[in-house]
């Protein structure tokens, strides 16, 4: 059963199947219609053809004819009935066309299929190779930070500076700009001289370049806020155990968000805040698991106080100079060690002239130690700057967190923690709460989706599953009938 014809055999329907023969008559105004646009509420579609009929309005009907036939009215009079448009008849030719070879319009189509396959493969290569590249990062973050806070950890038994030892890694961010010229020669195609790529760097500063007022309003403060960060985190280490200080550290994505929320009037996500929550949690509970003795409040304090300092450079690195490229990322951290080495330099020398870090000689000082811990950490920065040219910034960020259970095995053979129940549901609050503010902003659009999708495929399962149980009394039946017939 099919769509049910409209009455007419008068004159006037004469004139309508005259129109139907000659579709490229322009329509007619929908009121010149209107007895049968008042009877589309009897339209009766069989089901078998419902879909065809659906697909086919939707491409072939609505974009498949002419420029000018596709307004409101077009469709109202194909759909009426107007132009004799039968797209259950259309899909059946489509179907009676032979199958001899392919044609003309046919070869590009497998062609396009072969395309659309290699592209496929492609992009999964790509994403494979991606995330190899991730497995290989994460294990270098994950390795240089643990690495650095140990050996940091290790060096003040013998050499208790912890200002002096954050002066001395930050003036290797020197290197960082001559490194990366050294990876553009060897990658580049069209090579530039060190005069012409720092010339194109430094356009990230503005028209003029790097001058001395913009030396001194947009890389000072960050210098300042870098050598804080580095000198907080580790006081922090020589007060309580190193995991408790590089999980404490985490919080600060947690600050970031909350900073970027309202200095940057980022997008409110509520799941993040949960994970700011979480954070905050965390670090009350890591109070409270050695008692609220002065060293580990102050160690605590300390860690907090870097974390925030971090949060607040990423965020007034945005707001000030936004997003840099990889060779302005490393002009900007040479010119912080540079910074330093000029204006941070005369404070480890006051500190130790006033004997606040003081060593007898200097062939008591273990520079073993001292290069180790810088090299790692400038692997650390240039990992976790450089690292997402090869893979996915979510996959760098996994290699912080992952360092709190290498700390935490470290710390259990080499020191006296007690890994009480309030430390541990500490560590894991404070993880829960890093893992949740990895997630993208649209989390919760492609959750929807998935569901969306599990529903329907249950849905067509079970619809399936109650064809093939319903097919079996009706071909009993059938049988039963042919016998009968005989």
């Amino acid at each position: 059963m099919g769509v049910r014809e409209f009455p007419g055999g008068s004159p006037r329907g004469k004139g309508i199947a005259a129109m139907r023969r000659s579709p490229d008559v322009s329509p007619r105004r929908l009121s010149d219609i209107s007895p049968q646009l008042r009877q589309l509420k009897y339209l009766v579609v069989d089901e078998a053809i419902k879909e065809d009929l659906k697909w086919s309005r939707s491409v072939e009907d609505l974009t498949g004819g002419p420029a000018g036939l596709t307004s409101i009215e077009e469709r109202i009079l194909r759909i009426t009935g107007y132009y004799g448009y039968q797209p259950w008849a259309a899909s059946c030719k489509r179907e009676e066309r032979p199958r001899d070879g392919p044609g003309p319009a046919e070869a590009p189509a497998g062609a396009e299929a072969g395309r659309a396959n290699r592209s496929g493969c492609r992009c999964s290569g790509l994403q494979l190779r991606k995330l190899s590249w991730g497995l290989a990062v994460v294990l270098c973050v994950c390795a240089s930070w643990a690495g650095s806070t140990q050996l940091a950890k290790l060096t003040f038994q013998t050499f208790d500076a912890p200002f002096t030892l954050t002066w001395f890694a930050t003036t290797w961010n020197c290197l960082f700009f001559p490194l990366y010229y050294v990876g553009h020669v060897c990658k580049a195609a069209d090579r530039q001289s060190v005069k012409q790529r720092y010339r194109e760097c430094c356009r990230f500063f503005g028209d003029n370049g790097l001058t001395l007022k913009v030396f001194f309003t947009k890389a000072a403060p960050f210098g300042v806020l870098w050598t804080l960060t580095n000198y907080l985190y580790l006081h922090a280490i020589k007060k309580i155990n190193t995991t408790d200080v590089s999980v404490l550290f985490c919080c600060n994505k947690a600050f970031v968000f909350l900073l970027s929320w309202i200095v940057l009037r980022d997008r409110f996500m509520g799941v993040r805040i949960v994970a700011a929550i979480l954070a905050i949690a965390g670090i009350v509970m890591m109070t409270y698991a050695d008692g609220f003795h002065s060293h580990s409040v102050i160690g605590i304090a300390l860690v907090v106080g870097s974390a925030s300092m971090s949060a607040l450079y990423k965020v007034l690195f945005k707001l000030l100079l936004g997003s840099a490229k990889f060779g302005e990322a490393a002009l900007f951290l040479s010119i912080l060690g540079v910074f330093n080495v000029l204006f941070i330099t005369c404070i480890p020398v006051i500190l130790y002239f006033t004997k606040v870090e003081y060593w007898s000689s200097f062939n008591d000082i273990p520079w073993g130690n001292l290069c180790g811990f810088s090299v790692l950490l400038l692997t650390f920065n240039i990992v976790l700057n450089f690292g997402i040219a090869v893979t996915y910034p979510t996959l760098m960020s996994l290699g912080i967190v992952l360092s709190v259970p290498v700390n935490a095995v470290v710390d259990h053979y080499t020191s006296e923690i007690v890994f009480n129940g309030v430390r541990v549901i500490a560590i894991i609050i404070i993880g829960l709460g890093f893992l949740l503010l990895l997630l993208p902003e649209e989390w919760d659009v492609w959750l929807v989706k998935l569901l969306t999708r599990l529903k329907v495929r249950k849905k067509e399962e079970t619809a399936e599953g109650g064809g093939d149980l319903g097919s079996g009394p009706r071909n009993k039946s059938r049988r039963a009938r042919s016998s009968f017939a005989r």
